[in-house]
């Protein structure tokens, strides 16, 4: 997508997700009844008769399952709204010898992609690894006759970083920074970022565009991860849209999995109904019908009792427990679980417009600092749910 689709593909999204912000914003797992139910009472019905394997079943790819209407037609839509190509892929030279060595194999195909995306019309001179780990990514990307400088805030990413930049003789520095702390960068850097998390990616945005940068490229991640109470737009357009977002809505393009075993989801998925089943008991000792926020725990809490996983994390909010069917609200935990997933099959349709307004406000925002801005996607989804990536040159 380049600059000239960018600002009417962003408005599109912005009305798409207004209208129907009350579909997307309300969390299943908080609320027992939807304000949309009422609505759409045929969707909601139909929904909650499916089991837990459907849900999952369907968890990535809701687009296409065959419900009652509007889903269909939202489905659709947000299809249509998040379309955008991949980008041009020019394979980078071959890799020096054993230089993956201690990268995980996703990690290092995803890197291969990104570099391969990399198409700036001047030849870098100065790499800027941001939030650079190791640096696997940066010395992947260097060439003969380039600089290379990584940026991390672990000391000990950096030292095992350096090492292995010294074990290969490369030219690199890797520097302790605190990213959101002053930064001294230069017109000469070329700043890239793959999954830099919300505040550290924005704040490259700035810094970058406001040192003359000529050009950059990053993929954004966690748009959630932001010490502000909501988002703040970037871009004109942004700052305009009637569209607020919170912490919770932020995370909802995050909520797509695709690399998770089967021990993972199962441990995810019991906690989940564990902490369902809670909901229906302090709502009783309450005798309040809403959601209480209660705090992350120990994946050990998933071997104790069910009995006394409730009566403990009942003391933690200062309710005291009666004795209780134990067995039956276990169950009802589950049955609750299997509702909430296919319930936020409805959320699922509004991952990718989010996250594409997401990053079509970065885009818009370069665009005003005079970037010629590339917007599409680099890898497929099965490697990264986050293969969207910004490109963008100056002049």
């Amino acid at each position: 997508m380049l600059a000239k689709d960018v600002e009417a593909r962003f408005h599109a999204l912005d009305a798409f997700l207004i209208e129907h912000q009350g579909l997307w914003k309300p969390r299943p797992f908080t609320h027992r009844q939807l304000p949309w139910e009422a609505e759409h009472p045929d969707l909601a019905q139909w929904l909650r008769q499916r089991s837990l394997a459907e849900a999952e079943a369907r968890h990535n790819h809701p687009h296409d399952l065959a419900a009652p209407a509007p889903f269909p037609q939202l489905a659709a839509q947000a299809v249509q709204l998040s379309a955008v190509d991949k980008l041009p892929m020019h394979p980078l030279q071959a890799a020096r010898h054993r230089l993956n060595v201690d990268v995980p194999g996703r990690k290092w195909e995803q890197i291969e992609a990104f570099g391969a995306a990399l198409q700036f019309a001047q030849t870098p001179t100065h790499w800027l690894d941001w939030c650079a780990g190791k640096g696997h990514l940066g010395r992947r990307l260097l060439q003969t006759g380039q600089a290379l400088t990584c940026l991390e805030y672990d000391p000990a990413l950096i030292a095992t970083g350096q090492a292995l930049s010294n074990h290969h003789g490369l030219p690199v520095t890797h520097r302790l920074q605190d990213v959101m702390a002053d930064v001294a960068i230069t017109p000469e850097h070329t700043p890239v970022a793959l999954h830099a998390c919300g505040d550290l990616h924005v704040r490259l945005l700035h810094l970058a565009s406001a040192a003359g940068c000529k050009q950059l490229a990053l993929a954004p991640c966690c748009y959630n991860r932001i010490h502000a109470d909501a988002y703040q737009p970037l871009s004109n357009a942004g700052r305009a849209s009637r569209l607020q977002l919170s912490i919770d809505d932020l995370g909802l393009p995050l909520s797509e999995t695709v690399t998770a075993g089967k021990r993972v989801r199962l441990q995810r998925d019991t906690s989940m109904a564990r902490r369902l089943g809670f909901d229906q008991l302090q709502r009783d000792l309450r005798g309040v019908d809403q959601y209480l926020p209660t705090p992350s725990l120990p994946a050990s809490w998933l071997d104790k009792p069910f009995a006394d996983y409730c009566r403990e994390l009942a003391g933690l909010k200062g309710l005291s427990t009666a004795e209780q069917d134990w067995a039956a609200l276990e169950a009802y935990g589950w049955r609750r679980l299997a509702e909430v997933r296919n319930l936020e099959l409805v959320r699922g349709l509004f991952r990718r417009p989010l996250e594409m307004w997401l990053v079509l406000d970065r885009a818009l925002f370069l665009d005003e600092n005079g970037y010629n801005v590339q917007v599409g996607t680099f890898c497929e989804p099965a490697l990264t749910p986050r293969n969207l990536m910004v490109l963008a040159e100056r002049d």
